[in-house]
This record gives C-alpha cells, sequence and structure tokens, in this order.
C-alpha cells in the first residue's frame, strides 16, 4: 500500500474518531473548596483543615433534531485535603430535552433540595443551614440509607422539569422503591418544587414524602415555602419548613424559620444568616429532631467573601450554634460530634477561612 493512502486512512479514522466528542459538547468542570477552621465543642478546641464539597465533573449535550436533545452529566466528589474522591458519587444522570420538559434518571438532587439551597449564601460548608432545615444532610443516598435528612441526593430516582413558563417551573422526583428492608416495608420517595425565579422575586414551593421509611403503612413529609428578593447588590431571604415523621411510637414533627442577607459591593461580599429549630412535637428521636420541651436550637453565621475572579475567592466566617437543654443539633458537614463530649445543650462554634476556585 502507498505511504500516501495510508496517510489518508489514517486522517479518516482520526477524524471518525474525533466526531462524536465534537456533536457531544463535552464540559470539564469542577470546584475546589477547601478551609482551615477553628472548631469548638464540648471539651475539644480543634485546628483541622476541611473539605466543602469539592467537585469534578463532566457534562454535554448531544442534538437530535426536531427540538429533541440528549443529556448527560457525570460529578464526582474531590478530597483536597486527603486526596479522597469517587467518579460519580454526585449528581449523575442521562435523559432528554424537549418541548416537554427534561426528563432524567440517575442519582442527583431531589426537588425538594434544590429548591432552597441557593439561598443559603454558606451552602454547602460547616455553616449550611442544613443544621437547622431539612434535618441534616444526605449527600448521596437512597431509601434506607438515611431515613431523616429532607436535604438529598437520592439513587435510583427518575426527575422531570416542565418548561419555563413566565418565570415558573415545577420540578418532580421519584426515588424508586427498590430497597427491600426486613421489615417487610417498600421505601421510595416523591419530591415536587414550584419554583419562580425571574427578575428581583424568588419564591418557591417545595413537598416531600417519604413512604414507609419507618416501617409498612408510615409516611413521612417535609414541607416548606421560601421568598428571596434582590435589592440592587443586596437580597434577602426566608425559608420556612415544617418536618412530620410518623414512628413506630408515634408521630413527630417540628417547625423551623430561616433568614438569610446577602450583599455584593464589588468584589467584597458580606454574608448573614440565622436559622431557628422549634422544640419537636411528639415523642422520639430522628436525626438532630427530638420530641419534648427544649429541643430547639438557634444556629448563627456571619462572613465576608473577596473575589478575586468571577472564579476565585477567598472568604472568612465564623459561626455558631446554640443547643436548648434537650437538644442535640450539629454541623450538617464537618460536624463536631465526634471531637468531644456529649451535644445536648451544649454551645458549638467554628471560624473558617477559605479558598474556592471553580472552573
Amino acid at each position: 500500500m502507498k505511504t500516501s493512502t495510508l496517510i489518508r486512512l489514517f486522517t479518516l479514522s482520526a477524524s471518525a474518531a474525533a466526531t462524536p466528542f465534537v456533536h457531544a459538547q463535552v464540559q470539564v468542570y469542577g470546584r475546589l473548596n477547601v478551609s482551615l477552621e477553628a472548631a469548638r465543642a464540648p471539651g475539644a478546641h480543634v485546628g483541622r483543615m476541611v473539605n466543602n464539597r469539592s467537585v469534578l465533573g463532566f457534562k454535554g449535550s448531544e442534538d437530535l433534531g426536531g427540538g429533541l436533545k440528549a443529556l448527560f452529566q457525570v460529578e464526582g466528589t474531590l478530597a483536597p485535603d486527603t486526596g479522597a474522591g469517587e467518579i460519580a458519587r454526585r449528581d449523575t444522570r442521562v435523559g432528554l430535552e424537549g418541548p416537554f420538559g427534561t426528563l432524567f434518571a440517575g442519582h442527583w438532587t431531589t426537588a425538594y433540595n434544590g429548591a432552597t439551597s441557593g439561598l443559603d449564601p454558606f451552602y454547602p460548608t460547616t455553616a449550611g443551614y442544613m443544621s437547622i432545615l431539612a434535618n441534616g444532610s444526605a449527600s448521596s443516598t437512597d431509601n434506607v440509607a438515611d431515613v431523616a435528612s429532607f436535604d438529598r441526593r437520592q439513587a435510583n430516582s427518575v426527575h422531570w422539569w416542565s418548561p419555563r413558563w413566565r418565570g415558573w417551573t415545577l420540578r418532580a422526583t421519584h426515588g424508586l422503591a427498590e430497597e427491600r428492608p426486613a421489615s417487610g416495608a417498600k421505601p421510595s420517595l416523591l419530591s415536587l418544587a414550584l419554583i419562580h425565579d425571574a427578575g428581583p422575586l424568588y419564591l418557591a414551593l417545595a413537598h416531600e414524602r417519604h413512604h414507609e421509611y419507618h416501617g409498612p403503612g408510615s409516611a413521612d413529609t417535609g414541607s416548606k415555602a421560601a421568598v428571596g428578593y434582590t435589592f440592587g447588590t443586596t437580597r434577602l431571604a426566608v425559608v420556612a419548613e415544617r418536618l412530620a415523621y410518623e414512628l413506630p411510637a408515634g408521630r413527630l414533627a417540628r417547625n423551623a424559620l430561616y433568614v438569610s442577607l446577602s450583599h455584593q459591593a464589588g468584589r467584597h461580599g458580606l454574608r448573614a444568616s440565622i436559622g431557628r429549630a422549634s422544640d419537636g412535637h411528639g415523642s422520639g428521636t430522628v436525626g438532630f429532631v427530638r420530641g419534648g420541651a427544649d429541643t430547639g436550637a438557634v444556629h448563627a453565621t456571619a462572613g465576608y467573601e473577596y473575589l478575586f475572579s468571577p472564579r476565585t475567592t477567598v472568604y472568612g466566617y465564623h459561626t455558631r450554634l446554640r443547643n436548648d437543654g434537650n437538644a442535640a443539633y450539629d454541623f450538617p458537614i464537618n460536624g463536631v460530634g465526634t471531637l468531644g463530649g456529649p451535644l445536648a445543650g451544649a454551645h458549638i462554634s467554628a471560624t473558617s477561612f477559605g479558598l474556592r476556585h471553580s472552573f
């Protein structure tokens, strides 16, 4: 075979191999977010380096014609402090987008979770609002691995996002009943969120139902309403939530309220938040929620950010969580419960200085 013919064949093969990547429009993205913290817990004062949900991902789409697109995303965890990580442990999906909206399946944040996470200026760090709202954070879970949290990324889930209409969208998540606990229950999840995001006003109504998480016939529910308003470069947000659990011993419910304030002046950002969990009504314990008197908590944070660029930020904050006498709330990420003595009635805090870079 002539040399010129070999060259032409090689060129054609290389072009064919590259074609799928061109059409798929693959985007590599990520976030590295690490901070140094001075954490205080009962009987302990610890200096530590913490990872605030760093990620590495690949995503893209393919135009199928007729207004239809195929979507894909693979997102994994990264731990710059320890070097650990898993390739698809975070939002990972395959789906279709068209006139009907977006339909996809995979391992993804629920509609309930995504409806208000953007209203927390400290999400997701030690100071995140999941200490008060949603009863903790389940960054990767299924119907049996975490039966407490309503802030969750759900395995084996199907999602539908409606087309946008005058600023409104409807989102739905169904966590399939694949797990089979020894109790005989067939646990599953249904999550709904109605969101308005247009102009300075943000509104959200969300509801999530955990079917048979606490045994056959049980149903746990989370309901919340949120409003955010932006005045120039200042945003005020309020979220109200009610959680209710059906336990073998009876019903356990708790209300919570969260308020955040963010102000941006050029490269300088000021952030503040406060959340209050009320006493639990009923009996029993699920996650942080306990029934009885003095089972509430207050979590407050104040912080500052400096933007070197749209992708690189340094920040600092001080966060403090005060438990009532019979409460044992902890930070939802990078908790301090293992650092010292019992958390019941304790006041815990952390002062953090960090660097966040997105690409």
